[in-house]
Formats: structure tokens, C-alpha cells, sequence
């Protein structure tokens, strides 16, 4: 039992181990995605949205790369993210012309909103105290419940 129960954790352990090679191709298609979506809200005069692309994670075969977004100010995170959703096979395109020289075939792109910052905002509030539960005992009893 203990042999096959250490066997699975370092199963577990090399599928989410990336190759030199993903990070690679990670690499280059954040870099050229940033322009793309970049020089879209430029030519389309959006005012005040930036959208940075926080990391590219792509599939041990190649033929996937899930592509974590950033988008400012966050009310427009929804609706921008369905925007990108809609156009995924016209920005793909738009990709292969940039890396055609460096990559055989180019991953199917799937987006995904990267919320880690509003995740490290919300500990940074809680350290810093902003919600004491000795001084709001509301706290505490939002605090048993969950």
C-alpha cells in the first residue's frame, strides 16, 4: 500500500511540473499577446483599460495554452474578458503571424481572469487590521459560521 501511495504523489508531482520547453513557449506567446491586446484597445480608443497577461500555462502536448488575464479597472473585467472570449480565434490568428517563425503550430488559447490580486489585497486588509474582530464583534460571528 505505502509503495503505490508514493508512487501516485510522484505521479501527482510531475503533472504539474513544466518542461523547459512550455515555459518557453509560454513565454513567447505572453510576450506577443501582450502586444496584440494592447495594440486592440489602442486602435480602438478605449479609454482608461489596460490589460496585462499575468501568465500563460500551456499543456504538455502543445496544443493548449490557458492565458490568465489582468484587466483595469476591475468593473470592466467581465465584460472585456467575454469580449476576448468572443474574438480567441481572430487574436490566435493574429498570434500565428508573429510566431510563424518560431513555432510549427500555435495552442488554442482559453482566458481566464488572474484574481491573485484582489486575493493579496484582501490578506493585506485583514493584517493590517482593517477587520478587528475585538473592536466589531459582527466579526466573530461571520467568522464561526464559515
Amino acid at each position: 500500500m505505502q509503495i503505490v501511495e508514493s508512487t501516485f504523489n510522484c505521479l501527482l508531482y510531475f503533472c504539474h511540473m513544466e518542461t523547459n520547453r512550455q515555459k518557453k513557449i509560454g513565454g513567447v506567446i505572453q510576450k506577443d499577446l501582450v502586444d496584440i491586446l494592447q495594440g486592440e484597445v489602442r486602435k480602438n480608443n478605449i479609454p482608461n483599460l489596460i490589460i496585462s497577461v499575468s501568465k500563460v500555462s500551456v499543456t504538455t502536448d502543445l496544443s493548449i495554452a490557458t492565458v490568465y488575464l489582468s484587466i483595469f479597472p476591475q468593473n470592466k473585467a467581465a465584460e472585456t474578458l467575454t469580449a476576448i472570449k468572443s474574438n480567441a480565434v481572430l487574436i490566435k490568428h493574429d498570434l500565428s503571424q508573429r510566431v510563424r517563425m518560431q513555432l510549427r503550430k500555435v495552442p488554442n488559447l482559453v482566458f481566464f481572469l488572474d484574481d491573485s490580486l484582489d486575493y493579496i489585497e484582501k490578506i493585506d486588509s485583514a493584517l493590517a487590521g482593517k477587520e478587528n474582530p475585538i473592536e466589531n464583534r459582527d466579526l466573530l460571528e461571520r467568522r464561526r459560521k464559515s
